[in-house]
């Protein structure tokens, strides 16, 4: 069976900086193909020479079979999700979606045909009046791949789509890229520096540094058995642990060598458990009993008598919460001032108190009673 995708030996080269090193890279029909690697190591680059977005310094690129090596991109029978999205701010998303059938002369019947049957898959039925600034990330990067499904192209390329995406949605897209690749069983070259998204989405994995291609398997086998140490660090979240080591000839050993070991393990770390206890006769009812909080004082790596400790500041107690008494020896400078004491109840005052009179009701008889008029009544 020809393949989708078929690359030998492609060097790129920019006046004397070597961006791409003889990649050599086979993608069946129907796989999921994806380039991950570090910021730098070529996979953008080796994803617009497949594109015919940019030219490429030797080897061949071949497209269903075809030598599409300088061929023009509009040639080539493929399809391209930017990370930009790169939709047209004046049209509309029907207008967006079908703009590349319109200038391919495609009949209007067949043009609303296939923008119905793509509008359903990737569910943005309501979405076909509105313009791109209405929309959000995640609607614009569906209007963006619907853009890409409605050509029904030989291969897929996608630049780092969910880059623009916050982590939540980036989720929900990945999962609608898988679904759509497992519903429509399309050849997609997938870019991304994320390798949560490349050990999700990937059938291949292919692990770029510098310009060269260090390992190519499946998920499991790169994350499993890599090929290098490069792989080993970069591929995985957490990373594996790299110990260097030197193997040296033993009993029973017939050869020696050093080199660095690497080893993947488990993050999560046993907890260590005191033994119990002893219950019964053996144990002293008289053993003091050790205290739950530690002195604070063994903490700070000082004890009480340390030099640097005043002789007549006492030493913490086991309870940090625990107020201390005030020392009496501190200087008088820094006691609060005491009141004087209070007089005895009974004994004469020593300062002399002014007399104050307290008039004496009147009896009822004498009382009187205002009225409106002004006169007192009896």
């Amino acid at each position: 069976m020809t393949a989708a995708l078929d690359i030998r030996g492609v060097r790129k080269t920019i006046g004397q900086v070597s961006i791409l090193q003889d990649i050599d890279i086979t993608l069946e029909k129907g796989e999921f193909l994806v380039l991950v690697g570090p910021s730098g190591s070529g996979k953008s680059t080796l994803l617009s020479c497949i594109a015919g977005l940019a030219d490429v310094s030797g080897g061949q690129i071949l497209i269903g079979g075809r030598d599409m090596t300088y061929v023009k991109p509009a040639d080539r029978d493929i399809a391209v999700v930017f990370q930009s999205y790169a939709l047209f701010p004046t049209m509309t998303v029907a207008e967006n979606i079908t703009f590349g059938m319109r200038v391919r002369k495609v009949s209007e019947a067949e043009r609303q045909a296939h923008l119905a049957r793509v509008a359903a898959q990737l569910k943005i039925d309501h979405l076909l009046d509105r313009k791109p600034g209405q929309l959000s990330g995640g609607q614009r990067q569906r209007v963006a791949m619907a853009r890409a499904l409605v050509r029904d192209p030989e291969l897929f390329l996608f630049d780092e789509p969910l880059s623009n995406l916050d982590a939540k949605l980036r989720v929900s897209m990945r999962s609608e890229i898988k679904r759509l690749h497992q519903a429509l069983n399309a050849s997609i070259v997938y870019v991304t520096h994320d390798q949560i998204e490349a050990m999700t989405l990937a059938t291949r994995i292919a692990v770029l540094r510098d310009g060269r291609i260090q390992q190519i398997g499946t998920p499991a086998d790169v994350y499993d058995r890599p090929a290098n140490l490069f792989v080993a660090d970069f591929m995985g979240s957490p990373p594996m642990n790299l110990i260097p080591a030197r193997a040296t000839a033993g009993e029973g050993a017939s050869r020696s060598r050093s080199a660095p070991t690497a080893r993947r393990c488990s993050t999560r770390r046993r907890r260590r458990r005191s033994p119990a206890p002893p219950i019964g006769p053996s144990c002293s009812a008289s053993a003091p009993r050790r205290s739950r909080w530690p002195n604070l004082t063994t903490i700070r790596g000082r004890s009480p008598r340390s030099p640097s400790i005043s002789s007549s500041r006492p030493a913490r107690t086991s309870m940090p919460w625990r107020r201390l008494p005030v020392p009496t020896s501190w200087p008088a400078s820094r006691r609060a001032p005491r009141s004087p004491p209070a007089a005895p109840r009974g004994s004469p005052s020593t300062s002399p108190v002014p007399a104050i009179s307290i008039p004496r009701p009147k009896p009822a008889s004498e009382r009187t009673t205002a009225r409106p008029g002004g006169r007192d009544a009896p």
